[in-house]
C-alpha cells in the first residue's frame, strides 16, 4: 500500500471539513453543525486503484481557512504530496483566494511536482452561484489542476476528486519506480 499526504486549503466555510469527513465515512453522514477548524484536522482513507492490486492510503490534512491561523499551518504543510483546493461556488471571494492558497501550497512543496484538484463545493446552492463552471475549469487547467464540482450537503460527487488524487499519486509512484528500475 502506498501512502500520501494531501493538503486541503481554502477559505473558511467553503466545506473542506464536510468534504473530508464525507469522503472518510463513505457518505455515511453529513454533519449539519461543524465547529470551525482552528488548526489542522487529519482523516485517513485507503483507496483501491482500479485495474491494479494496489491501494493508496490518503492522509487528508484539513486546514483552517482563516488567515489568522496561517502562521501555525506553515510548518504542518511541509512537503505535501497532493493538493485538494476547495472554494464555495456561491462566493467569488473564496474562488479568488484559491490563487493565494495555491501559491502557498506550491511554496511548501519546494519545487516538487504537486498534482492537485480544484473543487467547487456547494452545488446544492446553484441558484446563488457566483462562479461559473467554465471560469473555474479554465483557471484550474491553467494551474495544472483537475476541476470537480461537489455538494457535501447532498453528498454529490464527493469521492471523485479524492479518487483522482489517489490515482495521480499512484501514477507518480509508478513513474518513479520505472525510473529507478531503468537506472539499475
Amino acid at each position: 500500500m502506498l501512502t500520501d499526504s494531501t493538503r486541503s486549503p481554502g477559505d473558511a466555510t467553503v466545506g473542506k471539513s464536510a468534504l473530508a469527513e464525507i469522503f472518510h465515512s463513505d457518505g455515511a453522514h453529513f454533519l449539519k453543525n461543524y465547529t470551525m477548524t482552528t488548526g489542522v484536522e487529519m482523516v485517513t482513507k485507503v483507496v483501491n486503484i482500479p485495474e491494479t492490486a494496489d491501494a493508496v492510503e490518503i492522509f487528508i490534512f484539513d486546514s483552517a481557512g482563516k488567515e489568522i491561523f496561517y502562521g501555525t499551518l506553515e510548518k504542518l504543510w511541509e512537503f505535501p504530496s497532493l493538493l485538494c483546493l476547495v472554494y464555495d461556488i456561491t462566493s467569488e471571494k473564496s474562488f479568488k483566494s484559491c490563487a493565494k492558497w495555491l501559491e502557498r501550497a506550491r511554496a511548501a512543496a519546494h519545487g516538487m511536482q504537486l498534482p492537485g484538484v480544484l473543487i467547487g463545493n456547494k452545488t446544492d446552492l446553484a441558484e446563488r452561484r457566483a462562479v461559473e463552471f467554465k471560469e473555474a475549469q479554465e483557471w484550474a487547467m491553467k494551474q495544472g489542476l483537475d476541476y470537480f464540482e461537489t455538494s457535501a450537503k447532498e453528498m454529490d460527487n464527493y469521492g471523485a476528486p479524492f479518487h483522482k488524487l489517489a490515482h495521480s499519486f499512484h501514477q507518480m509512484y509508478q513513474e518513479r519506480v520505472e525510473l529507478i528500475q531503468s537506472i539499475m
